[in-house]
């Protein structure tokens, strides 16, 4: 896996092996960043479920201020601060090892509120709903950020939650992109 635009364009990231952790294939990347572009320059990221680090770490590439990766997995947390030290952005990231299902305390008081947040979830877990209404904290994001999920086509974002509005979906085989925005 690469990064495929910024300053660190062509740059190889760490990857697992085996099928434990579902990559964002560079295609799919390439069109998350291409219709988010204009979000990224100087934004506060968070990447939730980050696994290797990979959208987080091109957001940086493409000109983010600062990116904060979230993940419960000990081997996902270990790869992306190996990523993040091998593109040398340690002074702009910051990993942590977080069950994101209970809740996102781990962001309140951290003095950083989020403009463009990833959700890269397992496809087999109902997760989505859940993230949501722990996002749905002024201390952690700002009205009118951006969230983009991927997610299986068989799993929609629920309707029932306050505070978003699905702007945009996007099909790739079997992944589905959804861009949301936060309406507070």
């Amino acid at each position: 896996m690469r990064i495929i635009g910024g300053d660190l364009r062509g740059k190889r990231l760490a990857t697992f092996q085996g099928k434990s952790t579902r990559p964002t294939a560079d295609r799919v990347r390439e069109s998350i960043f291409n219709i988010c572009a204009s979000k990224i320059s100087n934004a506060d990221v968070l990447d939730l479920f980050a696994g290797t680090g990979a959208l987080g770490i091109e957001a940086l590439s493409r000109g983010a201020a600062s990116a904060v990766f979230i993940d419960s997995a000990a081997n996902a947390v270990k790869m992306i601060a190996k990523n993040i030290e091998s593109c040398k952005m340690t002074d702009r990231a910051r990993v942590i090892k977080w069950d994101i299902l209970k809740n996102l305390n781990c962001l309140c008081g951290k003095h950083s509120i989020y403009d463009l947040i990833f959700m890269d979830p397992p496809y087999n877990e109902n997760a989505i709903g859940t993230v949501l209404k722990n996002l749905m904290n002024p201390d952690v994001v700002k009205n009118g950020a951006t969230i983009i999920i991927e997610h299986s086509v068989s799993k929609s974002i629920p309707e029932n939650i306050d505070g978003y509005d699905l702007t945009d979906q996007r099909k790739y085989g079997k992944t589905l992109v959804s861009f949301l925005t936060v309406v507070v």
